[in-house]
């Protein structure tokens, strides 16, 4: 009888063990405690009826992602930049009859022994948009990384259980994040209001998952928190972070903030006019900060920064890995990751905008139809089944128009010439 007992609790702490260790994107609860992450988790269990289920794509669970450039860490980022003269010219020709404002840079990483690279206008500069949020995250993952630099674990219990308040940087933005009660299961999306509070883990992923310019504000602000205060960081209270911000010259701040996002790109050899962040994303936060140096993407910049992500350079090999699974696509697919050809991939993605109108020029001036800018940007490693893989940056600024239709155009014939 005792023997079963035993045996029973051996059973016992076995199941716990696995339940403990629970893995994201969609099953990562418990490792993250990202409450939309269990909602995915239980409409993919069926306990939550979902008319709208997500596809095929995202279903990946935490140990399925990879890195696909361990084998080439060594290797320069300059290597795998050499355009290869028939992909190049088939990817070049896909622009036929569209505006001259489209820029790309796609590589091809199916097969690590012949990497196929392919770009246009790389090196022309776009507002970056929402674009430069993973910029706030490498910031993030550059100062966790400066907190423990001998324990990833320590880093990642300080983003799950270190709470947040948005204050006045999480205002305004036109952006809702999902709020989920994991008691009732039901899901209300709004904006972010002064009053909310949030793990690190969970801003971070409002940041990239729904691009809230809130969440990014927040999340750079605690990137300066970080470097000012140190050690003593995890313990640090509201009143003496607000206390830190009001006491200090707006121009040290604004200094150091931007400092603090750029400096880590620079150190992956991401040149300042290949890609930079110079403002918050929030308005909320001006009271605070200023602007400096303008913000600015390219193609060539990005994609620099794509293919040391899946080296294992940004930050280091676990930050790397952590940075990817956030942009894990688990929320509703858009312009070019909205293709139909991509439905079964998984894909990592972030997407980025900005317009601007004159209305005098133009009455129907509007939403992603800006007619003095009109930003749209798209960077996306896209992984299918059958291990076909590449990483691509497109980029665009087409006066009066929505380009997502050219973005989603171009992600098909892009994944057809891959696929050949």
């Amino acid at each position: 009888k005792m023997k079963n007992i035993l045996k029973v609790l051996v059973i016992t702490l076995i199941s716990l063990s696995f339940v403990a260790h629970t893995p994201y994107p969609i099953d990562g609860y418990e490792r993250t405690g990202i409450k939309r992450l269990l909602r995915l988790e239980r409409i993919k269990s069926g306990v939550i009826k979902e008319a709208n289920p997500l596809p095929e794509g995202a279903m990946k669970s935490y140990g399925d992602i990879k890195l696909n450039l361990l084998s080439k860490k060594m290797d320069s980022t300059a290597m795998f930049l050499i355009k290869d003269a028939r992909f190049n010219k088939e990817v070049n020709d896909l622009f036929y009859g569209l505006d001259k404002n489209y820029s790309i840079a796609v590589l091809d990483i199916s097969d690590e022994q012949n990497l196929r690279y392919a770009a246009r206008n790389e090196q022309a500069g776009y507002q970056p948009g929402s674009v430069g949020k993973m910029a706030i995250l490498n910031g993030l993952f550059t100062q966790l990384e400066k907190m423990y630099p001998k324990s990833f674990d320590k880093r990642i219990e300080l983003l799950k259980s270190k709470k947040v308040k948005a204050g006045l940087w999480g205002l305004t933005d036109e952006h809702t994040v999902p709020i989920f009660n994991v008691e009732t299961n039901q899901l209300v999306k709004r904006q972010v209001v002064a009053s909310d509070v949030f793990s690190l883990f969970e801003w971070a992923d409002h940041m990239i998952s729904v691009s809230n310019n809130g969440a990014a504000s927040v999340i750079w602000r605690e990137v300066i928190l970080m470097e000012a205060f140190g050690k003593d960081y995890p313990d640090l209270t509201e009143e003496r972070a607000d206390a830190y911000f009001k006491n200090t010259p707006k121009k040290e701040l604004t200094d150091l903030g931007v400092k603090l996002i750029n400096e880590p790109l620079r150190q992956l050899g991401i040149g300042e006019n290949e890609w930079r962040l110079g403002s918050f994303f929030t308005n909320g936060a001006d009271k605070f900060i200023g602007s400096k140096g303008g913000s600015i993407g390219s193609p060539l910049g990005l994609i620099k920064f794509l293919i040391q992500l899946e080296q294992g350079k940004v930050v280091d090999e676990a930050s790397s890995l952590e940075i990817k699974r956030l942009m894990y696509t688990t929320d509703k697919r858009i312009r070019y990751a909205q293709a139909p050809s991509l439905k079964s991939a998984s894909i990592f993605f972030k997407a980025g905008s900005l317009y601007k109108c004159d209305k005098s020029k133009d009455e129907n001036c509007g939403k992603y139809k800006g007619n003095v800018n009109n930003f749209m940007n798209s960077v996306a490693i896209i992984e299918h089944s059958d291990n076909k893989k590449y990483i691509v940056v497109l980029m665009s600024n087409v006066l009066s128009k929505n380009s997502a239709s050219d973005h989603m155009y171009l992600a098909g014939n892009i994944d057809k010439i891959i696929k050949k």
